[in-house]
């Protein structure tokens, strides 16, 4: 005969079900303010650093173009499949090499990070453009313009170049296993004769 629960044993589940609860509550409200500090001082710090760096040698067309450099290098970093290395075990795990998440991490935040910063120097939505936080960033439409179109041609190219070698590959691999089959080398054992 099953035990029936006791008064005792529901009111702890109680309190643990409203102790979890208050643990998810406050959670998400600390997640929140992270999010929203992250978000909001990111764009302040951008704010403040584009007049810096459309300053330089090169203006603002010379950081577009870097902007759009680190993009692709970050997209590049984050489709590759060579981030970290696998043990030497073979047992898949990186052993003493930054784990790949991380790099992938990593790699995916180098490549949307230069978007937020430009997208930060527009003029804001839904406020006054005379106020300091909405106002426009001198600059930042060159910017703008330099990174899409480094971001669109360099990007093209590579994956044209990439696309070629592909095919370079698979054509030697091709006559490789054409060579082998005029030797008798490529036939399966049950087509080869006895």
């Amino acid at each position: 005969m099953p035990e029936r629960p006791t008064a005792g044993a529901s009111e702890g589940n109680a309190r643990l079900r409203v102790r979890d609860g208050v643990g998810f509550m406050l959670f998400v409200v600390v997640g929140a303010a992270v999010l929203v500090g992250l978000f909001g001082g990111s764009r302040w710090a951008a704010r403040e650093s584009a007049p810096v760096l459309y300053e330089l040698p090169g203006g603002s067309w010379g950081v577009g173009g870097a902007l759009g450099l680190v993009t692709l290098l970050g997209w590049g970093g984050a489709v590759s499949g060579r981030l970290g290395s696998p043990a030497a075990n073979g047992s898949g795990k990186a052993s003493g090499a930054i784990p790949r998440r991380v790099a992938r991490g990593a790699c995916c935040a180098a490549a949307l990070a230069p978007v937020f910063f430009l997208l930060s120097g527009l003029r804001g939505r839904n406020c006054r453009s005379y106020e300091e936080g909405c106002a426009y960033v001198p600059g930042t439409g060159p910017a703008l313009l330099v990174y899409v179109g480094c971001v669109a041609v360099v990007g093209w190219l590579t994956y044209r170049r990439r696309r070629a070698v592909l095919e370079e590959r698979r054509v030697r691999e091709r006559a490789r296993l054409r060579k082998l089959r005029r030797r008798g080398k490529g036939k399966s054992r049950a087509a080869r004769p006895r």
